[in-house]
């Protein structure tokens, strides 16, 4: 008999990744949903699955880190979801750390091994999202070595993400932190992230975008 934790956690994902594994082309429409805004999109994640981010920080939801695919949606359960929920509000970072605690189990575990390689993406990129230099090296060492696994037609997609990777990595090296989400999180910017800002920066969409869209 099919469990709870099977049929919620197989739900999100074939919410999220749809047809995307299937051909470059279903990689790149699909793309279009998750790192442009669409509130079409927004208001799906909100009415079938708002309530799951909170649940899964409250611990409701641990169970699903014990196999890859369960392991995979709670992460886009508390790292992707808040990011379309709470656009332009601090609240997207809220559950970053819940995230990076599973994906570093997850990957720990060999669990990105047994997911399609578009999948496991979503599985690495708690690592990209971390102010942490340790953590931002790891990011772009697993999105390197992915471009090595891609499926026919869809190394430059993960070449695109690995980029992405990098970028972020390299804020880091310079500024310890994000300087685009210091407005949303309260945060007091520096001289020289205000120079960084007002001359072009990166902020990847936005404060509270998808960070790491391609």
């Amino acid at each position: 008999m099919t469990s709870t934790v099977d049929k919620m956690s197989e739900e999100i994902i074939a919410f999220w990744f749809s047809d995307a594994c299937r051909s470059p082309e279903a990689l790149k429409a699909r793309a279009a949903c998750w790192f442009t805004r669409d509130d079409a999109f927004d208001r799906e994640i909100a009415d079938r699955f708002g309530a799951l981010p909170e649940r899964a920080a409250g611990g409701e939801l641990d169970a699903w880190s014990d196999a890859p695919r369960s392991a995979l949606a709670l992460i886009l359960v508390m790292d992707q979801f808040p990011r379309n929920l709470f656009r332009e509000s601090g609240s997207a970072f809220s559950y970053d750390e819940n995230a990076l605690r599973v994906a570093l189990e997850a990957v720990h575990k060999g669990f990105d091994q047994a997911l399609h390689p578009v999948e496991a993406y979503f599985l690495y990129l708690p690592f990209e999202h971390a102010e942490d230099l340790a953590l931002q090296e790891r990011s772009v060492a697993l999105m390197e070595a992915q471009v090595a696994r891609a499926p026919a037609g869809m190394a430059p997609s993960f070449e695109s993400f690995a980029d992405y990777a990098r970028r972020h990595r390299e804020i880091i090296e310079r500024f310890g932190r994000f300087p685009h989400r210091n407005a949303v999180l309260g945060r007091p910017s520096t001289p020289d992230e205000d120079a960084y800002l007002r001359t072009g920066g990166e902020t990847f969409g936005g404060a509270a975008r998808k960070e790491e869209s391609p």
